[in-house]
């Protein structure tokens, strides 16, 4: 007679495999979280495993991590990129922008890049404004789901000075107005301020 699997085992595995992947974020500077989860599970025996953690349980591990062994380093460096989010998102303010992403939920570290999302009918107007700014930057496609259907917008790559790359991707105003953003996801100009007036800086 087959024993049923035990379902507390196999938390107690996710578990596991959550803080190693948060680990490999941490320390190896690994910013994809399916790559990180496929080498933890390797790490622990468990590469044929069909129970690795959602990305959530990651980050919350990753917060975690972070608060205990770089308490002193990783508030500063979380700092200085929402820092720089925000100089972007006021340089492109015309367009309202919102930060989503690591630099927002908090995990991200002196490795991530940091995610902007713009909203215009006009396909062209982010383009012809980072030109007319003299701006360096690399455009490209991303593919999103907008109104329930795929469809490929803008998206346009920036460079900072420290080397830190922003990614930017255009919608449609629509999208703006659908509902599915959320203060925990989604921050404006203003939900960037309140965060860094309640951060620490160093």
């Amino acid at each position: 007679m087959m024993s049923k699997p035990n379902p507390q085992r196999r938390d107690l595995m996710r578990e596991q495999l959550a803080q190693q992947a948060a680990k490999l974020m941490a320390e190896d500077g690994i910013t994809d979280h399916a790559l990180a989860k496929r080498k933890a599970a390797r790490q622990l025996g468990a590469a044929d495993t069909q129970h690795l953690p959602s990305n959530q349980e990651v980050d919350d591990a990753l917060h975690s991590y972070r608060a205990l062994y770089q308490q002193d380093s990783h508030p500063g460096i979380l700092y200085q990129l929402r820092e720089e989010a925000l100089a972007a998102m006021h340089l492109l303010a015309d367009f309202n922008p919102y930060l989503v992403g690591s630099v927002l939920s908090g995990t991200a570290d002196e490795h991530s890049d940091i995610n902007l999302m713009l909203f215009s009918d006009d396909a062209k107007a982010v383009l012809l404004f980072l030109l007319k700014h003299n701006l360096d930057f690399e455009d490209g496609e991303w593919k999103v789901r907008v109104g329930g259907h795929e469809e490929s917008v803008p998206s346009y790559t920036l460079t900072g000075e420290s080397g830190t790359q922003t990614h930017i991707v255009v919608l449609p105003e629509n999208a703006r107005h659908s509902g599915s953003r959320h203060p925990e996801t989604h921050a404006d100009i203003a939900a960037v301020e309140a965060l860094l007036a309640d951060s620490p800086s160093s």
